[in-house]
């Protein structure tokens, strides 16, 4: 077995945990292999009393001033996408990362970039969540008549990560500029950002008991959420339905987010509708899942999957790859899951399957277009993480009902009546207006709210 190299190694790379003492290898590990089963990595698994005694650890630690703590964050930004970190060049950890999770390595790279972004922006991005009237220290002489101070609401953010996309780990950096201590436990399935980036944080300048990078098992991991004093977890509707109840707890559920054209011409907003569809290879949460069309929404759907169709079936770690990959098996359990909920819904693209067998025990994951009769048909709830669509049809009539529990809806209408319903409905969690995809993003813009919404309180200081 060998350590971290710049180069590809027929090895599997030691991953090991990363605790308040430097890293530790422990006894119990379990292997993280590439799609066609080779593996690649080991990654060592904590026993709960690591746990235990690293959250302890962190407890007692003490964060870095402000202005260090931006100033360090923006180097491990850097580092991390320049590299190499602990030996391990840019371009292996991105070859890794396509490797093993079957994401083009094209998305891979823009990833990295936006973690580099992320983290030199962390601090600034947490401003724009702090209400006008309050400051950030009590020492600020308007604190004299009396003022809000915006604080935090503990000093230990744990995160269960998830593996379906590298930049998940863009929000928990604005936990470490607020100057929380910061306990990852990666996927099992995407291990290696997390460990790069800690990794980085490190060589920047962030002591071991900052922020760490706990691997455990399932009996372990709701020791991390319990020992922290807030924690945001990623999952399915499980996860929400775990945690939803818990104020200490941000769960980061499926996306759900959907497009509504209500207008009678569809045609100029195709690309917008292709594109939120399919960038990033549809795995992300603010990748479309339904369109709502004023109309008959057979048009549409027959001109998206025209368009998703010309899209080719090629290898991850190709450059012009686009499509997400699996196992084989993987990919054929999806192809299943897909069938067996079609029910009702007229299947336009990838009736045939959507497990494209690239030989090796890999396969792609085609893109898939169905329409449904009736705005409120169940199955524009299911979000795949490939390019897969539920086009509906929608009047005034269904008014938003359909359009819920979504985390971006892109509203194609000049009907400002519909457009107030949408901004005051607590379940859809960003409106776009117009011609934007919803895969839009930017760092004054909450994505699930404001991170440091939840990481962060006013209280009220006066002072002599």
């Amino acid at each position: 077995m060998t350590a971290l190299m710049g180069t590809l190694s027929t090895e599997p790379i030691r991953l090991d945990a990363l605790g308040p003492n430097g890293p530790y290898r422990t006894r119990k590990h379990v292997t993280v292999s590439d799609l066609a089963g080779n593996p690649v990595a080991e990654l060592s698994l904590v026993p709960r009393l690591y746990v235990q005694r690293t959250m302890a650890a962190l407890h007692r630690a003490r964060p870095m001033p402000p202005g260090e703590r931006a100033k360090a964050l923006a180097r491990a930004g850097r580092l991390f996408a320049t590299g190499p970190v602990n030996g391990l060049s840019a371009e292996h950890y991105q070859r890794l990362v396509s490797r093993v999770c079957g994401m083009s390595i094209s998305v891979v790279r823009a990833a990295t970039d936006a973690i580099a972004r992320s983290a030199a922006q962390a601090y600034g991005s947490t401003q724009y969540a702090r209400p006008n009237g309050a400051v950030t220290d009590w020492r600020d002489p308007i604190t004299r008549d009396g003022r809000a101070l915006w604080t935090r609401r503990g000093d230990v953010f744990a995160v269960h990560a998830a593996g379906n996309h590298p930049a998940v780990h863009t929000l928990w950096l604005e936990a470490v500029a607020l100057g929380y201590r910061v306990a990852v436990r990666p996927s099992r399935r995407e291990p290696f950002t997390p460990h790069r980036l800690i990794t980085a944080l490190r060589e920047a300048g962030f002591a071991d008991d900052q922020v760490v990078f706990l691997p455990t098992d399932h009996a372990v991991a709701d020791d991390i959420i319990r020992d922290a004093d807030l924690a945001m977890v990623y999952g399915g509707e499980d996860v929400v339905n775990k945690y939803g109840r818990n104020t200490d707890v941000l769960p980061q559920g499926p996306g759900r987010s959907k497009i509504l054209i209500a207008e009678e011409d569809w045609t100029p907003h195709l690309d917008v509708v292709v594109d939120s569809v399919s960038s990033q290879g549809g795995t992300a949460c603010v990748n479309t899942t339904a369109v709502f069309v004023a109309g008959d929404p057979r048009p549409l759907a027959e001109a998206v999957a025209e368009r998703l169709s010309a899209i080719p079936s090629l290898p991850p770690e190709d450059d012009g790859a686009v499509l997400p990959a699996q196992s084989l098996a993987n990919a054929r359990a999806v192809e299943k899951y897909l069938f067996d909920h079609v029910d009702d819904a007229e299947i336009l693209l990838g009736g045939g399957g959507i497990a494209d067998d690239l030989g090796d025990g890999i396969g792609v994951l085609r893109p898939a277009v169905m329409r449904v009769d009736r705005a409120d048909a169940p199955q524009t709830g299911i979000e795949l993480s490939f390019p897969c669509v539920w086009v509906a049809p929608w009047s005034s009539d269904d008014g938003i009902g359909p359009l819920k529990d979504t985390l971006v809806l892109t509203a194609i209408t000049g009907d400002e009546g519909l457009i107030d319903r949408l901004m005051a409905e607590p379940t859809i969690g960003n409106v776009y207006v117009g011609d934007h995809p919803t895969h839009w993003m930017a760092p004054w813009v909450p994505h699930d709210r404001y991170l440091a919404e939840f990481l962060m309180r006013t209280k009220g200081v006066i002072r002599d």
